[in-house]
């Protein structure tokens, strides 16, 4: 039995491994700059956030159809449900697609009917967060917005993402006044690379129920004391840190000091396609880095699970099975 797993910080587009980008450029005519599957892996070595998103943006131009979303989530689910995930809270960039001239409702209607596929028949659960560039108007955001609520496609939430640094949060504020009106959940990015600032702003004027990434965090003690208060959720990427340089390895990685904060610390795998992993290889990093207990690793897994929008009874079957899961440790 594998431990079973809650994913809640995880960007679809960032699960476009090299194969499926040359099966799907095959598919629909795309020249793409490399030549082989070798030549496009070696463009894999990020020096920052940037760096990695130059070639995030350009591998999406093999992203056309309808059915190309529905196999990029189809391929993500399968993998998600062999390292154990149960329930998965994944990301999707409507902009990265509407501004390449993908309309809104195949790339949302694709992303959607393969989540609801992967329910039946992978046994994964899931809800749709859309999330908006922070590097571009916030006026396009809030159309983008306006036009999937009244489209027919549903969604759970929204989110903020992409290059933090000089996009602060409240430049979205009406953004997430539309979206809380509405109904819908609410998550950001903030903290990566961006300062403890931003965490503030994303909890005082979004009025975020997560925080993703958010490790820089711990350079303000009274926030750091905030999230403990509020049992905020942070969904921490910890192969991500370390190949965008937030860290220089896993050792340094601050997650054992966050948790000993009483931080609310959960385990996602970001853009796995790009950073050296999915989530049962983060975890299988840190239980290396850390020599982590069984017992610890089933306290991330109900993090998890707290921290997921699950409803109480969605919760407690996780409980128990992750309760089940420890007890046949040896």
């Amino acid at each position: 039995m594998r431990l079973p797993l809650v994913e809640l910080h995880l960007h679809l587009e960032g699960t476009l491994e090299p194969e499926l980008i040359f099966e799907l450029a095959e598919r629909n005519g795309v020249q793409l700059p490399w030549r082989s599957l070798e030549e496009l892996r070696a463009q894999y070595a990020f020096s920052d956030l940037q760096s990695f998103l130059d070639l995030y943006y350009v591998n999406l131009g093999v992203l056309r159809t309808r059915a190309d979303f529905a196999t990029l989530t189809t391929r993500y689910l399968e993998r998600a449900a062999a390292a154990g995930v149960r329930h998965a809270e994944v990301f999707f960039d409507p902009q990265a697609h509407t501004i390449r001239g993908v309309a809104l409702d195949d790339a949302l209607g694709g992303v959607q009917e393969a989540l609801q596929e992967g329910a039946r028949t992978l046994g994964v659960s899931s809800k749709l967060i859309v999330t908006f560039l922070r590097d571009r108007p916030a006026a396009e955001a809030l159309a983008i917005l306006q036009q999937i609520l009244a489209g027919p496609v549903p969604i759970d939430g929204i989110g903020l993402d992409s290059a933090e640094l000089g996009y602060p949060p409240e430049l979205f504020a009406e953004v997430y006044a539309l979206g809380r009106a509405a109904g819908l959940r609410l998550v950001a990015h903030a903290g990566e690379e961006g300062p403890p600032a931003y965490v503030w702003t994303a909890l005082d004027l979004l009025g975020v129920e997560r925080v993703d990434h958010g490790i820089r965090s711990l350079e303000d003690p009274a926030l750091v004391q905030r999230l403990v208060d509020e049992r905020m959720p942070l969904t921490v990427c910890p192969l991500s840190n370390v190949r965008l340089r937030v860290v220089d390895t896993i050792a340094d990685h601050p997650l054992p000091r966050m948790l000993e904060l009483g931080l609310l610390v959960t385990i996602n795998s970001d853009d796995p396609a790009y950073f050296g992993g999915y989530i049962d290889d983060n975890l299988a990093a840190l239980q290396e880095a850390f020599d982590l207990s069984a017992a610890e690793r089933a306290l991330l897994a109900r993090n998890g699970v707290e921290a997921s929008f699950l409803d109480p009874a969605g919760k407690a079957a996780l409980y128990a099975d992750i309760d089940a899961w420890l007890a046949a440790q040896p």
